[in-house]
């Protein structure tokens, strides 16, 4: 999320430039999902924990993984609990995937070692040393559980991806755009379209392929047809990806767009709960400049990358304290969602620093 400040940078003029008349945006109505309340007797429900020791595979040091900060997690249900994937941070800004599990989905008791990170691997030349960040999950129709993730070498993030049975023991299967032609250049967050089957939220094919949203600045995507292996949305014309959702001059999301949890496959569309940043100028006047807050987008059901609506407002916005000040100030960064007890819980990050939760009944 934040490494991404220079390409942002470097884009704005093209992207404030952009074409904005296929967008509709629309008021929140009966596509969106809309009510949900922040835990605030509980809030913020994870925090960094210094006494988290781990031995790490590739420094050979004992290191205290997550003493600096624990930020935008995953979330799924799993045997009728929850458990939520964090990112967390030591004080080299390493970051690793913890683990927390949950009866109820507001109080959680997190494993000791992270469960997922840098090793002595194929990936190590990706992912060290500034680690493993920012997971989205789902799973297969055959119970595989899909991660995918941001590797960050210090200098370029790269969006990666894991498979999973028991949501401990991971096979990593390297980088999502594995092509010569994308694999040194900057790609984050993918959001793999999903179909909800009860508290399971199962990757589901269009028009016979499976389609991801990716992207830090505009928002991209590709298609697999194995969960696996993907394949980037280009122009036919011109070879380059083929932007699905750009900031908006005078918004929330003036600066930037990038995925939150997965996309919904729902009777109205596919919708994508999304996070904007708020730019410096020719933005939302009302809140800070770089401030994170969550929209929502609703994409045509058969045809995954059309724009049919867009929220004009942010439904969640740091207003607490521990969401603007820490690590970042004015951050909520929405990353895990789920159904559970007849509820939707949604997770985000806080300021990175802290992880909250708001509950829609």
């Amino acid at each position: 999320m934040l490494r991404s400040c220079f390409c942002v940078c470097i884009a704005a003029v093209m992207l404030y430039a952009c074409n904005q008349s296929s967008q509709q945006n629309t008021p929140l109505n009966n596509w969106a999902l809309t009510g949900f309340v922040k835990v605030d007797s509980l809030n913020p429900i994870l925090q960094p924990n210094s006494l988290q020791q781990f031995i790490c595979p590739v420094s050979k040091q004992t290191v205290q993984w997550e003493e600096r900060n624990v930020l935008n997690p995953a979330a799924v249900v799993f045997d009728g609990r929850v458990y939520l994937f964090y990112r967390a941070q030591d004080r080299n800004m390493t970051s690793r995937l913890g683990l927390a599990v949950s009866d109820d989905g507001l109080h959680f008791k997190k494993m000791k070692e992270p469960v997922f990170y840098p090793a002595n691997d194929s990936m190590l030349q990706y992912e060290w040393k500034g680690g493993v960040e920012d997971p989205r999950l789902v799973v297969s129709e055959d119970g595989t559980y899909i991660l995918t993730y941001t590797s960050y070498d210090g200098k370029t993030a790269r969006l990666c991806l894991a498979t999973s049975k028991d949501l401990q023991t991971w096979t990593k299967h390297g980088l999502v755009l594995s092509d010569k032609k994308y694999k040194d250049t900057w790609s984050k967050s993918g959001a793999i379209i999903v179909k909800q089957h009860g508290s399971k939220m199962i990757a589901t094919k269009i028009n016979g392929k499976y389609w991801m949203y990716f992207g830090d600045t505009d928002l991209f995507m590709a298609s697999s047809d194995d969960l696996i292996h993907w394949t980037v949305a280009e122009n036919e014309e011109s070879k380059k990806m083929i932007s699905v959702l750009h900031p908006r001059m005078g918004y929330f999301d003036s600066r930037l767009v990038e995925p939150g949890p997965y996309a919904l496959l729902k009777e109205e569309g596919v919708l994508l709960i999304y996070n904007g940043s708020n730019a410096a100028n020719f933005n939302d006047s009302s809140m800070p400049k770089f401030t994170y807050a969550a929209g929502q987008a609703l994409f045509a059901k058969d045809e995954p990358w059309k724009l049919i609506a867009r929220t004009d407002s942010n439904f969640i916005r740091p207003d607490k304290d521990y969401e603007r000040i820490g690590e970042v100030n004015e951050v909520c960064f929405v990353e895990g969602l789920i159904f559970f007890n007849n509820k939707w819980f949604l997770y985000y990050g806080t300021a990175d620093s802290k992880i909250a939760v708001a509950v829609k009944e």
